[in-house]
């Protein structure tokens, strides 16, 4: 990595220089690079990545690692193990082996001999059954352990189908089968190790995803009076195909109005249905995510639709944000890499209580995946008594999270205020890619600036 960024002001707000604005994007977007050129840099992440893998093996056991990628049902590891191009074979196999003294062997086993593959992988001769090599190679090594796909509890550590598995038996014995363990503590620490050459591409895309967001929450999208919480989310879905890139989850809206009801589902403010049209005065909120070079973000910002007339937010609404603001600096200050996650949970929540501010934080690893594996800060990990795992330096981080308040300008009606921003923990706690919200975003209807695309 060349640098780390500048630490973000992290400061605790003072609520009335937090003065909302209109929003406006620059007109310089960041640059997206062509499908090509992603291959080329991710070709070369994936060199790193198997570079780091024989210690990671050898830290968890593992002495062979088999990934079968099946067809028309890709195994969510190939891209991160193999380079990221499509296999349209009816069954691919890629084997790491630890060689002791001969260090790390890797055999792609392809049902299609493919050039770029002989880059990364032995890869023999086409005449040659994948059976019999496999066959051959667990004789050779006789590893102890064969760290497969399985019995993990997220999809990308039981990925392996039965048929599948019923392959790799056939392959190479009933005497290995018994040597079949789960692969999910190596794929958790391969997945959830950051490199430092992802670090500047990464923070790429969460800019894209903030321009994007402050767009889609501008006079340019909402009208208050006609505009639907569904033209919103169509707008955002339009955006991810002009630009070229995808997303993993469904943007979602929620409106909160002065005197209208907060619904909740699973204890979090529920989202807004596509018929609901946005009026002034509303608080939006909305969640989205972009996917872009096998990375993908996750993002929460807020916007206040003003009043005719109305030139900022109210107090009571800033005053609600802030508690939200100090709750990041909380978590922030209690993370640091080594320490488990329920230490780090258990702290934030002590300050909050002795501020007296009401919070939520769900907070999940962020990276190849949107719910990345590896340590997540989340009230809900505690009460499944799930076991706390320790914090790794450069690993990523949705930081998720909300506070709720009364506001006396909605007459004591109780507020949400929720963010979600993508971070990176260094030695000192947890950096923000960009800066945080620290104002709401004001959508001032006719009388509000347009953005520039």
């Amino acid at each position: 990595m060349k640098r780390w960024p500048a630490p973000c002001l992290l400061l605790a707000l003072n609520v009335a220089c937090a003065t909302a604005r209109p929003v406006s994007v620059e007109p310089e977007t960041p640059r997206l690079l062509s499908w090509s050129e992603q291959l080329a840099v991710r070709e070369a992440w994936l060199v790193r990545r198997h570079e780091s893998l024989l210690p990671m093996m050898r830290h968890h056991g593992v002495g062979m690692w088999i990934i079968v990628n099946e067809e028309f049902h890709d195994d969510p590891l190939t891209p991160y193990v193999a380079p990221p191009r499509p296999y349209s074979g009816l069954r691919d196999v890629f084997v790491f082996i630890d060689a002791g003294e001969q260090g790390l062997r890797k055999v792609a086993l392809p049902s299609y001999r493919e050039e770029n593959l002989t880059r990364f992988f032995e890869v023999p001769e086409e005449k040659r059954e994948s059976k019999q090599v496999l066959g051959e190679l667990y004789e050779q090594y006789q590893p102890r352990t064969i760290a497969l796909g399985i019995e993990g509890k997220r999809g990308v550590t039981h990925s392996l189908t039965r048929d599948g598995y019923t392959y790799l038996v056939e392959a190479m014995g009933p005497e290995a089968e018994a040597r079949f363990v789960s692969a999910a503590p190596l794929i958790e620490e391969y997945l959830d190790t950051r490199l430092p050459e992802e670090l500047e591409h990464y923070r790429t895309l969460v800019e894209l995803t903030e321009r994007v967001v402050k767009r889609a929450f501008s006079a340019e999208v909402v009208k208050p009076g006609v505009t639907r919480v569904g033209d919103v989310r169509r707008w955002l879905y339009d955006e991810l195909g002009r630009r070229g890139v995808g997303t993993w989850f469904q943007p979602d809206l929620r409106v909160q109005r002065k005197g209208g009801a907060n619904g909740t589902s699973r204890g979090f403010l529920a989202v807004s249905t596509e018929d609901v049209v946005i009026q002034r005065g509303d608080l939006l909120h909305v969640d989205f995510g972009i996917s872009y070079m096998g990375l993908h973000s996750d993002w929460q910002k807020m916007a206040y639709v003003a009043r005719e007339g109305e030139k900022d937010v109210p107090e009571g609404l800033k005053r609600v944000l802030a508690n939200t603001n100090a709750l990041q600096d909380a978590l922030v200050k209690a993370s640091r890499p080594g320490r488990s996650s329920a230490e780090v949970y258990e702290a934030v929540m002590a300050e909050m209580k002795e501020k007296g501010i009401q919070a939520q934080v769900y907070s999940h690893p962020l990276g190849n995946q949107g719910h990345g594996l590896g340590a997540s800060i989340d009230f809900r990990s505690t009460l499944r008594k799930e076991e706390p795992k320790r914090l790794r330096e450069g690993s990523y981080l949705a930081m998720e999270l909300s506070t709720r308040a009364p506001v006396a300008e909605w007459d004591g009606q109780e507020v949400f205020a929720m963010a979600e921003d993508p971070v990176y923990l260094t030695p000192e706690g947890w950096r923000f890619f960009v800066p945080r919200q620290e104002a709401y975003y004001l959508i001032q209807g006719d009388e509000g600036r347009a953005v520039t695309p």
